[in-house]
């Protein structure tokens, strides 16, 4: 509490462009045209990376759901095929062993 207390009573400087020690210029403490271009660089090497991130793992997800998509209609296909080389004799028999009379449900 007392902090904020003490951080509100303060008044501010009376100089707005601020001190420095001395010996320095703002030449000397300032980052300059080269560090604003090399922060520059760094943000727009960032930006490339981090979307051709994302299409590589957009690319990784969509091969993921069509291998599984694939394998699912391979599996409902094997199951048709499955169902399909039942003999009649067979079918005869899962029907009576169910009492419905009908063909054989599981």
């Amino acid at each position: 509490m007392q902090h904020l207390i003490l951080a509100l009573t303060v008044t501010p400087s009376p100089n707005p462009s601020g001190t420095l020690r001395p010996g320095l210029s703002a030449d000397q403490v300032t980052p300059g045209t080269w560090g604003f271009v090399l922060t520059a660089f760094i943000v727009i090497l960032s930006t490339f990376l981090i979307v051709d991130m994302v299409r590589r793992i957009r690319r990784v997800r969509y091969r993921a759901q069509a291998e599984e998509a694939r394998l699912a209609a391979e599996a409902g296909e094997s199951a048709d095929a499955g169902s399909a080389s039942e003999s009649p004799a067979d079918a005869g028999s899962t029907a009576g062993e169910n009492g419905d009379g009908g063909p054989g449900t599981r």
